[in-house]
């Protein structure tokens, strides 16, 4: 009888450790986030187009970062609603043909045309696996599901320059250790040329307006495709592209 009750509790608590937060979420524990981040870092750092790792690098290392994102949306009458609501940047949730006719300079038709322009799609962005909250996992969703929309605001395309000089912006602004490393590490790759303008322009630029802006987390995007770049680079405290 004890040999039963023994067992039972031991299959409760392995249920209870592995319970599964959100669809898809797999609970790791604290050294296995470690491995997964130390392995997911050598491999963003020889690849930086593998977007799987560096979500994985993102999930594993962002346990002080996310929450802090979380409080700001909380204490933010617009990142709250955005909490609540929980909205999503997919294909099946844009109205792509409503953004096209949208005026020139405005968020949505300069999305759109980002989107086109880099023959990049808002459904490639992974959903979270190894963060063990839900609402964190959110968090971090909405930050990637956001990232075009901050290569939009800062007119930056994708190429290796413009990544780097989008993650250093999103460095100051989010302090998730995924961005710092991709700023830090992410300029190997370029020109003596290109480093110089990153070094003498964009990188100042990038600092000063993440150090200036409000947090863009605390944007519901989904309600301003009408309102005009500028003006929502000027709400937000970004200072013009160099």
């Amino acid at each position: 009888g004890r040999d039963g009750r023994g067992r039972e509790e031991e299959e409760e608590e392995e249920e209870e450790v592995w319970h599964q937060l959100y669809p898809g979420h797999i609970p790791t524990s604290p050294l296995q986030k470690a491995l997964l981040a130390a392995g997911s870092a050598v491999m963003a750092l020889y690849d930086p187009y593998r977007h799987d790792m560096v979500a994985v690098l993102g999930e594993t290392t962002g346990c002080l970062a996310l929450p802090n994102l979380r409080d700001k949306m909380k204490n933010h009458p617009e990142g709250y609603h955005i909490l609540q609501e929980r909205p999503r940047i997919r294909l099946s949730t844009l109205d792509m043909a409503r953004l096209q006719g949208l005026p020139d300079g405005s968020l949505g038709r300069e999305y759109v045309r980002f989107l086109e322009d880099n023959k990049v799609s808002p459904d490639t962005r992974m959903p979270p696996k190894f963060v063990d909250d839900e609402e964190l996992a959110y968090v971090i969703q909405r930050y990637r599901e956001v990232h075009d929309l901050m290569h939009t605001l800062l007119g930056m395309p994708t190429n290796m320059l413009g990544e780097v000089v989008v993650k250093w912006f999103e460095a100051v602004q989010t302090g998730l250790p995924m961005c710092v490393l991709g700023a830090a590490f992410g300029p190997v790759r370029l020109s003596t040329r290109k480093l110089q303008v990153l070094a003498t322009e964009l990188v100042p630029w990038a600092i000063r307006s993440g150090l200036n802006a409000n947090c863009v987390l605390n944007v519901y995007y989904e309600r301003r495709w009408e309102q005009p770049v500028e003006s929502l680079r000027e709400e937000l405290g970004i200072f013009p592209p160099p």
